[in-house]
């Protein structure tokens, strides 16, 4: 009896189950929610889905990201020549996206959904609606959602002080054999009196366009072939331009062929022309830092108004140019890559823009071994930590201000520090000439502009002097970076760093640009000849060590050799050396290097006890001394 009822409470247990299973899914997943990935939506992004009456174009950033940095670690590439790395990290972030989007792109595709897949960071442009996004949202390959929105530029010209990113005209311009002050102010005419005028550099612009053809501009063009054995020049626009917006907003001036260069606005064509610009040949002057450079170009603004999609387009352009209408992560030449690349735009949180992902997009680029130089902003009427926008923000960005032909600072250059990520990061790096700065224009012309936007072309054309005099620095970003800043003439200010004046500072950055203190920086490094000293008076070997540059904070990691040497080029300056050793401490001397010249650092352990070191190092005759009779 007792095992009879124990055989029908088990069938009643079983039927019971087997009721459970059958009810509706929908019952049970009412009584018991799954737990859900959500990926994270930008507030901007909501309230604009919330508003609109259609599909709306958005930012789908994808979980699986590459770390570019560790990718040059684990291949071995950090020291190796830009192409190099531009080839490793094309395919690395090529095949990620390739890889991790695949299904989402499926889902896409079935759905009827448009949109645009990027590699540069993995993330796909969508049209679509709220419902559309709320389904992005569950899938476990998301991590976030953000908007896509349209970003005036204000690039109009106006005769007052500029605001936001406007641009400020000075003059009307007249065709004149005069040359621009600001080639003789950063001193580039001297450095191209040493021989180096930016030959065998590639300088690239993201910006309204560039009027190809124009006399300043057309010879210094890439895609314009001259031949030894033909008078008439070959044209080849794939690979030297892109039009992120295709055909839109093209003026009727300008071909309907996207594949040809075009200039919606004039501001595109003055920058190209204060990087590379030569006239003499059309009776005018010379215009650009570095007039045998050539020239590359992106058009991220449609009449002014660009976009993150459109933005990010033109970097995936620059680190593999593809031609127009093909696929950039099959298509891609990332050995025809510009060397600098040009940006005088910006991108404001405050209307929508993703700062992260923005971030990622130039750490990549910069990591690839181009340099990218950024107009620090308009908005100095606005006081400090008015460096507020993408991408000058960035620590991986060259971020520059402007002055005048005087050498003083610009109201309307913006000035740092940046607050808006809470890095309160210096910016901006350096000022150039960007008041009343004379370029090209469209239809064949020449104008007299000002802003920010004037100031950074010359700082990425002095940068083509720099790498055509030492060729060794193509691609080493953090040694051309402080290059340019310990070599600036420095400008002692105080009207954002406190009571003092000091330098650097958060108006002028390091100073004003001189190109032919760069170039006789970087062409005459000091070298710093090293030893470790122990108590015992005995030479230490395989010492880290780690020496700072006490103007920019920049550390140069190192060791001491296994035979208690160590030498090791530097640029001139004042350093401090660290060596770190367990079980051991040293002193932290100081040292001043002196461009092309030899200097010898010994660094002494430290008594356990107190500060004694080797006594026969500074006592040594007292010592010989004491063995007398």
């Amino acid at each position: 009896m007792f095992y009879q009822k124990i055989r029908k409470t088990v069938h009643f247990v079983c039927l019971w189950l087997v009721l459970i299973a059958l009810l509706p899914t929908s019952l049970s997943a009412q009584d018991n929610p799954p737990v859900v990935h959500a990926a994270a939506i930008s507030t901007y992004l909501q309230a604009q889905l919330a508003a609109a009456q259609g599909p709306v174009s958005f930012l789908v950033i994808l979980q699986e990201q590459v770390d570019a940095k560790a990718l040059l670690n684990r291949s071995a590439l950090r020291s190796a020549n830009r192409q190099s790395k531009a080839s490793a990290l094309y395919a690395e972030l090529t095949a990620t996206a390739l890889r991790t989007q695949a299904p989402l792109r499926a889902w896409l595709d079935a759905q009827g959904i448009p949109y645009q897949s990027f590699y540069l960071i993995n993330m796909l442009e969508v049209r679509g609606n709220a419902t559309i996004a709320a389904a992005l949202r569950q899938r476990p390959e998301v991590a976030r959602l953000v908007a896509n929105p349209t970003v005036r530029q204000a690039l109009s010209v106006e005769p007052v002080k500029a605001t936001g990113w406007q641009t400020v005209v000075s003059a009307e311009a007249q065709q004149t054999a005069v040359l621009p002050y600001g080639l003789d102010y950063t001193h580039a005419l001297e450095v191209w009196a040493l021989g180096f005028r930016g030959q065998g550099i590639v300088v690239a612009s993201q910006d309204t366009g560039v009027e190809w053809d124009h006399p300043a501009l057309k010879a210094k063009y890439r895609g314009v072939i001259t031949s030894t054995n033909s008078l008439t020049p070959t044209i080849t626009h794939v690979y030297n331009w892109f039009d992120a917006w295709g055909t839109t907003g093209r003026p009727q001036r300008c071909s309907t062929n996207p594949q040809v260069p075009c200039d919606d606005g004039g501001h595109g064509s003055h920058t190209v022309g204060t990087m590379v610009g030569d006239a003499t040949n059309a009776g005018s002057s010379v215009l650009g830092m570095a007039p045998d450079a050539k020239w590359i170009a992106c058009r991220n603004m449609n009449n002014g108004v660009g976009t993150p999609a459109s933005y990010t387009t033109c970097f995936q352009f620059f680190l593999a140019p593809y031609p127009q209408g093909g696929d950039p992560a099959k298509d891609g030449h990332p050995e025809l890559a510009p060397n600098i690349i040009n940006n005088s735009w910006g991108c404001p949180p405050s209307e929508g823009c993703d700062a992260d992902s923005l971030r990622q997009i130039v750490e990549n680029v910069r990591a690839a071994g181009q340099m990218v130089v950024a107009s620090a902003g308009n908005s100095g009427s606005n006081g400090c930590a008015s460096v507020q926008d993408p991408i000058a923000i960035y620590d991986a960005v060259f971020s520059i201000g402007a002055h005048d032909s005087n050498g003083t600072i610009a109201s309307f250059s913006s000035r740092g520090p940046v607050m808006v990520d809470g890095s309160k990061r210096l910016k901006p790096d350096l000022s150039a000439p960007g008041v009343a700065v004379r370029s090209a224009w469209l239809n064949g012309g020449y104008n007299t502009i000002s802003g920010t936007s004037m100031a950074s072309p010359h700082v990425a054309g002095a940068t083509a002097l720099l790498w055509s005099a030492v060729p060794a620095l193509i691609g080493k970003i953090d040694a051309t970076e402080q290059i340019l800043l310990k070599s600036a003439t420095p400008v002692p200010a105080n009207q954002c760093d406190g009571a003092t004046p000091v330098v650097p500072n958060n108006t002028y950055g390091y100073g004003r640009l001189n190109a032919l203190a760069a170039v006789q920086m970087a062409q005459n490094p000091a070298t710093l000849h090293m030893k470790a000293i122990g108590l015992d008076c005995q030479i230490v070997a395989s010492v880290p060590v780690t020496l700072t540059d006490n103007l920019t904070g920049y550390q140069y990691p190192t060791t001491i050799g296994q035979d208690g040497t160590l030498q090791i080029s530097l640029y001139a300056g004042n350093y401090t050396a660290h060596a770190q050793l367990a079980g051991a401490t040293f002193d932290t001397p100081t040292v001043q290097l002196q461009a092309g010249a030899s200097t010898q650092l010994d660094l002494h352990q430290l008594s356990p006890t107190g500060p004694a070191l080797c006594l026969q190092q500074f006592f040594p005759l007292v010592l010989l001394d004491a063995t007398l009779p």
